[in-house]
């Protein structure tokens, strides 16, 4: 529930007040959480189906979607029933008191990580911070390799890049030299990695980096 402080702040003033306190959350508990954002259609469910059948800790799964369950539900039949939706309604991102609110319905009993797939959007997610420990950004070669020249925010603030669709390379117009240059020329130390939900390549490399960073 809001404050009276909170009700007197602006939308973005409120978030990142929420978003401290979510940041909280995390450390006290041991939970390292994950904000994966990418457009839509660029494989972000695809890529937490890979994590749910190969990644060997303890985690959590939020989805946002403006409508419907329906991605969420692929997690849970998937296999992973500790898996959650979160319905905005028309509103192009997820808030922190969004995540606020569905950390209260969940069971974070010895979680290690939780995973958040931000709404499909390579912009407003950007601006949101949700109290995450990683923000990931998610590009997929059949939606063209211009997008961090058009779309830079996300990649100034992302501590890597997933390439995904990397099976796809060579049959599609799609220079990732060039793609990889801009997430540096942005971000000179963000991780890059290439990977194919349905082959599994990259997949070792981007565990370990996760791995890693909780460290």
């Amino acid at each position: 529930m809001k404050t009276k402080k909170q009700l007197n702040l602006s939308a973005q003033e409120t978030n990142k007040l929420i978003a401290a306190e979510n940041r909280k959350f995390f450390s006290e508990n041991g939970i390292f959480a994950v904000n994966i954002i990418g457009s839509p259609g660029c494989g972000k469910t695809s890529i937490l189906e890979y994590i749910v059948n190969h990644f060997d800790g303890n985690f959590a799964v939020i989805v946002g979607d403006v409508k419907t369950a329906l991605d969420s539900d692929r997690i849970i039949q998937s296999g992973h029933k500790n898996a959650y939706a979160i319905e905005t309604g028309g509103g192009c991102h997820l808030t922190a008191n969004m995540i606020s609110q569905t950390l209260e319905e969940m069971d974070i009993k010895n979680m290690d990580y939780l995973f958040i797939e931000n709404v499909g959007n390579l912009v407003c997610p950007s601006s949101f911070d949700l109290g995450e420990n990683l923000k990931i950004a998610v590009l997929s070669i059949p939606e063209g390799d211009e997008k961090v020249r058009k779309y830079p925010s996300l990649f100034l603030r992302a501590a890597a890049v997933i390439i995904n669709k990397i099976d796809l390379l060579g049959l599609m117009d799609y220079d990732i030299k060039r793609v990889k240059s801009d997430c540096l020329a942005h971000n000179p130390n963000v991780k890059i990695f290439e990977t194919s939900a349905k082959t599994g390549k990259g997949f070792d490399q981007w565990f370990q980096f996760l791995k890693e960073q909780r460290k």
